[in-house]
């Protein structure tokens, strides 16, 4: 199962195991079973702190960790290798006492949280994003004995996600009810089950003092924005709804120049990792409802707290850009897709749709190819806009076929699934029908900045900041970088340039202006006659 360099970097990490524990193993003899037990074996014979236990499970293949004597809280129904490795590993090391690095403040608020709650996340082995979910649901369990989680592979039990009309991962069950899909962080998912905590949160932000410089939004630009603040060595705080951005959706990374390759999620570990070396205030799960600009700039949070800085650094990025048509939100997650990684297994041996000719729907639709049993590919243009060299990689796949002047119209659902979708031939006027089993948008990006358009700034009719060559905005004192802006090269590599450059107007911009705190009046005393 585990070649010779993994077993040896998995025995290093077991040697931090402090406390025993067992791995009780639910298994018949079909061959993902005999693989599982062989994996089990494994690991048992590293450690002499790991015992294994049979037992008779809900799902078989599956394996259950947990402190020796106790029941397992802790579930993996299927193998977890591929990105969920790391889940197992991590699940071995807290299960047997090591401790978590997470916040020591959410840490106790999961052991102090009442009631019962059991998690079932549905993921794929190829899903970048589903590792999140699963380790902090892992987490949550071995800390609280009223919280279980079963990790499910959707490839494995197909029964299952045919009859819970799982079409994206992770999906997230919550006592049998669905409880939320795509990348959650810890905290998130705590404050969602964490009555009060929202409110505890806004209290706790409205006593925060003003900053020098605050920055809104944790992507590439917003990380290199608040390090490069930091250095000057004024009050910088970043708020944002998570660290990282569109980047933790992003697989493979070629052009961030001096790595060759990495992945969204390991650049946006080092990435923090990086903005916590420096005095930051990082606030996260929070999203920005307004800015007013005054004595101070205001940044108004949705929880109804207000944060004020001398100065604003934007970095809110972008998103995926919808189609805007009948059916798409109403089978978000149920055959309307925008991650082709994350959730192109569960539509395995299917006929799927690519909409969009960009590099982004040209790579998914290679991507897909792989896995289901057809691709087809609407582009709205008379062209493709996909580099020569993806083009050519497609139309050497028999089962992908490219249909260009196609605007789709409408996505086609039986109230419970998408089972296709509606397109216009632009050229004849024609109306068509695609019968397919999920639909990938891949048609670009929008920015985030709609709540904004109250605040005074100058944007685009693209929805943009309008910025300067310093990251100035129409605004004195609040300034912008990466996605979010008039930036025109949409670059993890350009985000992080705009936000030192704007970090750096932003220093310049305090050391000419006068501090409100600064109550000082310097005047002359006055003379008698």
């Amino acid at each position: 199962m585990l070649d010779a360099n993994l077993k040896k970097q998995l025995d290093t990490y077991l040697q931090h195991i402090v406390n025993p524990i067992e791995i009780s193993v639910s298994v018949d003899d079909s061959p993902k079973g005999n693989e599982l037990r062989d994996l089990a074996v494994e690991i048992v014979e590293m450690s002499s702190k790991i015992g294994l236990i049979n037992r008779t499970a809900k799902r078989t293949p599956s394996i259950g960790i947990a402190a020796q004597g106790t029941e397992p809280r802790v579930e993996f129904a299927g193998i977890p290798m591929g990105h969920e490795f790391t889940s197992l590993v991590l699940a071995l090391l807290q299960s047997g006492g090591h401790p978590s690095k997470a916040d020591p403040a959410l840490l106790e608020q999961i052991r102090n949280i009442k009631g019962e709650f059991h998690f079932e996340t549905y993921i794929s082995l190829s899903c970048q994003n589903c590792p999140d979910v699963v380790q902090a649901l892992n987490l949550m369990a071995t800390l609280n004995p009223n919280i279980t989680h079963v990790m499910i592979d959707g490839a494995l039990f197909q029964d299952e996600v045919e009859e819970r009309q799982i079409m994206a991962v992770p999906s997230v069950f919550l006592n049998g009810e669905s409880f939320g899909s795509g990348r959650m962080t810890l905290a998130e998912i705590v404050n969602k089950i964490d009555s009060g905590a929202a409110k505890r949160k806004s209290m706790e932000l409205n006593q925060k003092a003003p900053y020098d410089v605050l920055v809104v939004g944790g992507g590439p630009a917003g990380a290199s924005a608040a390090i490069y603040a930091a250095r000057k060595g004024i009050r910088t705080g970043v708020v944002a709804e998570r660290f990282g951005g569109q980047v933790m959706d992003t697989l493979g990374i070629e052009n961030f120049i001096s790595v060759s390759y990495t992945e969204g999620p390991k650049l946006v570990a080092q990435l923090e990792q990086h903005v916590k070396e420096y005095d930051v205030d990082l606030m996260t799960e929070q999203k920005a409802s307004s800015l007013k600009s005054g004595e101070y700039v205001e940044i108004g949070l949705e929880n109804g707290a207000t944060l004020r800085s001398r100065a604003v650094i934007l970095s809110t990025g972008a998103r995926w850009r919808e189609m805007n048509v009948p059916g798409e939100r109403e089978y978000r997650g149920k055959g309307v897709a925008y991650c082709p990684h994350c959730d192109g297994p569960l539509f395995k041996g299917k006929r799927v749709a690519v909409i969009g000719g960009g590099n982004s729907g040209i790579e998914a639709a290679i991507d897909l190819a792989g896995i289901v049993e057809h691709v087809t590919v609407l582009e709205f243009a008379d062209t493709l806009r996909a580099d020569e060299v993806l083009q050519r990689k497609a139309r050497s796949m028999a089962n992908i076929t490219i249909i260009k002047n196609a605007q789709t119209t409408e996505v086609r659902g039986d109230g419970k699934k998408a089972i296709g979708l509606t397109y216009t031939d632009r050229v004849t006027g024609e109306s068509k029908q695609l019968d397919v089993a999920g639909t990938f948008v891949q048609i670009g990006l929008i920015p985030n900045t709609e709540w904004l358009k109250d605040s005074g700034l100058q944007l685009s009719k693209f929805g943009e900041i309008e910025i300067n060559a310093r990251g100035e905005t129409s605004v004195p004192g609040v300034f912008a970088a990466g996605d979010a802006t008039t930036e025109p090269f949409k670059q993890i590599i350009v985000a992080m340039g705009g936000g030192s450059t704007a970090a750096l107007a932003a220093f310049d911009h305090l050391i000419r202006t006068a501090d409100p705190a600064d109550t000082r009046t310097d005047q002359p005393e006055s003379v008698s006659a």
